[in-house]
This record gives structure tokens, sequence and C-alpha cells, in this order.
């Protein structure tokens, strides 16, 4: 699995911590981890809104499997990433959250509130979060006897959300101001990641031809 961890201005400085729970969970299980968002407060300026077009453009690209975002509260980047077509994305504040998460909804992304709560213990919480939201098989239902329903009821509101969203992918893109999206696309790790893995070559192609690299 391809992991990418994007983390917006008010949250910037604890990058490092998050970006180490992440890795310490995720690279023993043999996933590959992109640190595509801000890694400081000096670095590539992004708001929560900018993440939603982030995730999504990786995500749909196929560039990665699963997204870690978040904001102060983890509303922001909640509302923003599931926005877009091809993101799910769950509110989770702590081990159970991300558990139940990957067994009853499954799916590609995970909107943390680095701010709520994160005191004493945080790198702890954050690590057991990520070992719940990695570990193991997903969409195994809970409890167990309830997978069916839950299995469908995710894929209904998958087909909700696509019926919502009629227009195609790069057409809701370009309806966008360009200067948020050029501004969402910049990040040179962000460019990186989707380069070297992205799938989709419209989505690459398009992604080159608004930020000019």
């Amino acid at each position: 699995m391809k992991i990418a961890l994007m983390m917006e201005n008010s949250q910037a400085a604890k990058n490092a911590t998050v970006w180490q729970a992440l890795q310490e969970v995720a690279q023993p299980l043999g996933h590959q981890v992109f640190n595509v968002g801000m890694s400081d407060e000096q670095d590539h300026h992004l708001t929560y809104i900018h993440l939603g077009i982030m995730a999504s453009v990786l995500l749909n690209s196929r560039a990665v499997d699963f997204v870690v975002a978040g904001c102060g509260t983890g509303q922001g980047a909640l509302m923003s990433l599931n926005l877009h077509p091809g993101v799910v994305c769950g509110y989770c504040i702590d081990p159970a959250d991300a558990y139940l998460f990957a067994q009853i909804n499954n799916g590609n992304a995970l909107a943390l509130p680095f701010a709520k709560g994160f005191g004493w213990g945080a790198e702890l919480n954050l690590r057991f979060i990520f070992e719940k939201a990695f570990t193991g098989e997903k969409g195994l239902g809970y409890p167990p006897e309830r997978k069916e329903p839950q299995v469908r009821n995710a894929g209904i509101l998958n087909q909700v959300k696509a019926a919502l969203l009629r227009e195609d992918y790069l057409g809701s893109l370009r309806a966008l101001d360009p200067e948020l999206v050029k501004t969402a696309l910049s990040g040179p790790r962000l460019q990186q990641c989707l380069y070297e893995h992205g799938e989709n070559h419209q989505i690459v192609q398009f992604v080159r031809e608004t930020t000019g690299k």
C-alpha cells in the first residue's frame, strides 16, 4: 500500500511527530509512505481546502492508495476531502475510530484533529491509530455478523456520491479557482509522488499543465 501524509499550515509544526509515528507503523508492514504536505511552518503554504484537492488527485490517479490528513480539529480536512469524487474520508480521534472505519466503511482517507487533545502521549495515540488503520484485513464488519449490510451500505454510499458528482473529474477541477488548484498541486514532494507513481496519465498531464512543471 502507498500512503500519503498531508498537513496544512496550522499544524505544520507537528509534522515531524506525525510523520515518524506513521513511518514506524507503515514501513515494517511493507507500505510506502510519502510526506506530501507541509513539513514545517516555512514550507509551501497549504490550507485544509488545498488538502482535499491534493488527496483527490493522488487517489484518483492511483499514485497512492490511502491518505492521512487533518487540521486543528480535523473537521475542515474531513469536509474538504469528502467534497471530491473517489475520496471516502473518515474522522478519527482514537484507535477505535480507525479500526471501525476500516472494518465498516472501508474508505481511503482519514482526517485527524492534530490540535484537539494533542498533549502528553499524543505520539502513542497516533501510533495506535495507524496500527488499527493499516494492520490486518479491512472490510470485515463490526460486529462480524453485521458485515453483509455494512459492506452493502458502504457500496450504496459510494454509488450515491458518484451519482451526485456526475461531472467528469478533471472538469470539476477546471471549474475551481485556478490559483487554488495550482497552489494545492505545486508542492515538490506531492509532484514527485504523483509523477513517479500516478497511473492515470490524464490527471498527471493536467497537473503538469496547471503547475508548469
